[in-house]
């Protein structure tokens, strides 16, 4: 259910974001917390060094540059196709580019909504109605909350791997013209039964949840200061050379402080 709205690309939003992240092993990664991950980039079966920056390197030219995934499998071909993720394994290769460029996108676009939030106080949950999109992300496509509810804290997407839903920013004019209903009740965790958008057959029940992992709002995590995402989970890290990244990880807590102070100053 898209709406048109002025809002431009959150373009420099997203670049702020992918220069805060920090390269990891996968099992480094998998230590974290879904909130401390976001800070983070690790993909599974690619240790950290030169191939992993490269595929860092390639999603940071799309964003800056808006490089299409053809131009990221070209970039990252031999890492991917060494590890045979090609044909029917290519699904893990749009799944790194997609959901890497949706959460900056997304992250971006935080900023700029919360600075517009006095002309646009609702946000609309906004789903891709066909045959991939999920139930429960379908369950919730249409639904109008104001800016500040806390439906927010777990529904601002994206909401899994490969997600491509967006909130889309209505004024108080809008929701009374097109006769829409704000909801003021959270609906996580209710049974939802959603239909399917191409054959408008019925899905099974479900709770209505994000994927696991998702539950969370990566916007306002951004927001916060770095050291509270991470603190909990950086000192139960065992000491010594092997935990390179944890130190780096220190440093920049030293030396950046505080994400939301940081990007207001650029």
């Amino acid at each position: 259910m898209a709406i048109k709205h002025s809002f431009k690309l959150p373009m420099r939003g997203a670049q702020e974001f992918w220069q805060h992240k920090i390269q990891l092993s996968p099992g480094q990664f998998a230590k974290l917390s879904s909130e401390a991950k976001l800070f983070s980039f690790a993909i599974s079966g690619i240790a950290k060094g030169d191939e992993l920056a490269t595929a860092f390197d390639a999603i940071k030219s799309a964003i800056d540059n808006g490089d299409s995934f053809s131009t990221f499998q070209k970039q990252c071909g031999d890492i991917f196709e060494k590890r045979g993720w090609v044909g029917k394994r290519a699904w893990r290769v749009d799944n790194i580019f997609r959901t890497n460029i949706q959460t900056a996108y997304n992250v971006g676009r935080y900023k700029q909504l919360q600075e517009e939030k006095d002309i646009f106080p609702y946000w609309m949950y906004d789903a891709v109605n066909d045959s991939r999109t999920r139930p429960t992300h379908l369950a919730m496509d249409g639904k109008v909350f104001a800016a500040d509810h806390p439906v927010w804290n777990t529904w601002y997407p994206p909401n899994g791997y490969r997600c491509r839903c967006s909130v889309s920013p209505l004024t108080a004019g809008q929701v009374k013209s097109r006769k829409l209903k704000v909801e003021e009740k959270d609906p996580t965790n209710t049974l939802v039964t959603p239909k399917d958008p191409v054959s408008g057959n019925e899905a099974l029940p479900r709770q209505l949840l994000p994927d696991p992992g998702f539950k969370h709002h990566s916007g306002k995590v951004f927001s916060q200061s770095l050291d509270l995402v991470l603190k909990d989970k950086i000192e139960s890290w065992p000491a010594g050379p092997s935990t390179k990244a944890m130190e780096e990880i220190r440093e920049l807590l030293k030396s950046k402080g505080s994400i939301h102070d940081k990007s207001a100053t650029t």
